[in-house]
């Protein structure tokens, strides 16, 4: 058929198809093309219209409508906006959660048992296996990866031989040494770890003179489960036939005291007032002179000082005739103590065991070392503490210091204490200031406690068997 023409559209003339009926649409009418019908022969060419570019005019047939429609859902920004912010807040929470357990895991492992099993060392000098064990297995049952074998050992020679085979690869974990060998063992200890003990927290723990001894730059060397020093013991029996029904407390009162309960008889001293004077048959006399000597503002460095000289004159005098109060006919002086013939001597307080064991029923008191008149208290510190050996790997170094945090604890301390109670009259002086409280009236141990906060310490400390400093200087002393 002729194709329909128009201005607007150009109709391309296609070769006639074979076997294909078209029919006509009346002129001016649109054309149908639904009305196109198969005959079931083969698909014919169609005439396909070429639109013009142009917009077609006033009253042509518009195309047809799109049924596919794509609108926007004005909802559906919302929606995604929701979605994200719950899957953001899932993230974050996840994350959060890690992050807490993370922190938890590591601020709690401090104390919790190890990853892997250890096994520590610990060398002692004084506690019998009786006293510690006790404690070992309570943190045992905390830690069961964490095992640890105490020995106690022989002091002589002992710290040469820490020195040694810690430096060898032979030497404990965990080890005990004098207040004052810092200095000469360093190289061997490790430096307590913040993370366990912060600096904060050790200084409110434990006595001031811990500072002192202790701590090299920002860092502590060890952890005290004891403290002790001199105390003054005095015969009550013999005090009361002088007539003299007060313990001393300065230098004031002894002077006095000692002249009044001092004997002589024929052969010179039956009873002696107070052992002072000499070095040879007088105990701790090295601690009870570098004691005096800081009481007086002299030092060990300078004995030809003026404070030294007096000092040292004042010390003589006491044995010096014809007003001699001890002299070196005496015996020893704990065992002149225990056998009544001196009524007052200088001691750390567990040589209080020493002459209660020897002698129970022997009748005496203990006091605080006595000041000088218008001068602060001090008294002279001698005490052992619990050190770890840097020659360790670095997990054994962690538990052997958690596990000495264990044992200064307030209820394991008392448990030292009492085990050790069991076998004796009593265990050691608490080193924690806020157990004052509980030893502060005790008989035997008041006066330590009641003067451990004006402690200072002298390497000058007799019986800590150290072949070092302390024994050199001790001798110094005998020949000054």
């Amino acid at each position: 058929m002729d194709p329909k023409k128009s201005d607007d559209v150009v109709f391309e003339t296609i070769p006639e198809p074979t076997q294909a009926t078209v029919n006509e649409a009346p002129t001016g009418e649109e054309i149908d093309l639904s009305a196109v019908e198969d005959t079931q022969t083969p698909a014919t060419p169609q005439v396909q219209p070429t639109l013009d570019p142009q917009p077609a005019p006033v009253g042509s047939q518009p195309d047809p409508i799109d049924t596919n429609f794509d609108f926007d859902d004005p909802h559906e920004g919302s929606n995604k906006t929701k979605i994200l912010l719950i899957v953001g807040a899932v993230i974050f929470f996840i994350v959060l959660f890690f992050v807490i357990f993370k922190v938890f895991t590591s601020f709690f492992g401090s104390n919790s048992s190890s990853s892997k099993d250890v096994t520590l060392t610990y060398w002692g000098l004084w506690e019998d296996k009786e006293v510690i064990e006790p404690l070992i297995a309570e943190y045992k049952k905390k830690n069961p990866k964490v095992t640890i074998r105490y020995e106690k050992k022989d002091p002589q020679n002992y710290r040469e031989k820490l020195l040694a085979r810690s430096k060898d690869g032979n030497g404990p974990d965990i080890f005990r040494f004098h207040n004052t060998w810092l200095p000469t063992i360093k190289d061997v200890v490790s430096p307590l770890p913040s993370s366990i003990m912060s600096t904060n927290e050790y200084e409110s723990t434990f006595y001031p003179i811990t500072k002192t001894d202790l701590k090299v730059g920002d860092q502590y060397y060890g952890i005290p489960l004891e403290i002790d020093g001199l105390v003054l013991l005095y015969n009550t029996d013999l005090f009361k036939q002088a007539g003299i029904a007060l313990g001393p407390k300065s230098w004031e009162d002894i002077a006095p005291y000692s002249s009044k309960l001092t004997v002589v008889g024929p052969s010179g001293i039956v009873t002696a007032g107070i052992a002072l004077g000499t070095a040879t048959n007088v105990e701790h006399f090295s601690e009870i002179l570098g004691l005096m000597l800081l009481q007086n503002g002299a030092s060990l460095s300078d004995l030809t000082s003026k404070e030294a000289v007096d000092m040292l004159a004042a010390y003589r005098r006491f044995a010096q005739q014809p007003d001699g109060r001890w002299d070196e006919n005496m015996p020893n002086s704990i065992s002149a103590f225990i056998q009544g013939k001196v009524a007052m001597i200088f001691v750390p307080s567990w040589q209080i065991l020493t002459i209660k064991k020897a002698a129970p029923d022997l009748n005496f008191k203990v006091t605080t070392f006595p000041v000088v008149p218008g001068a602060k208290q001090i008294t002279l510190a001698s005490y052992w503490v619990e050190g770890v050996s840097k020659y360790k790997p670095a997990a054994n170094q962690t538990e052997a210091w958690k596990f000495l945090k264990f044992l200064s604890e307030k209820e394991s301390l008392t448990k030292l204490f009492e085990n050790a109670s069991k076998n004796r009259l009593f265990g050691e002086p608490y080193s924690r200031v806020d157990m004052r409280p509980l030893l502060e009236q005790d008989p035997y141990l008041g006066p330590v406690i009641q003067q451990a906060a004006f402690m200072q310490s002298m390497p000058a400390v007799s019986r800590t068997y150290d072949n070092g400093l302390n024994d050199a200087i001790v001798q110094y002393l005998k020949n000054a």
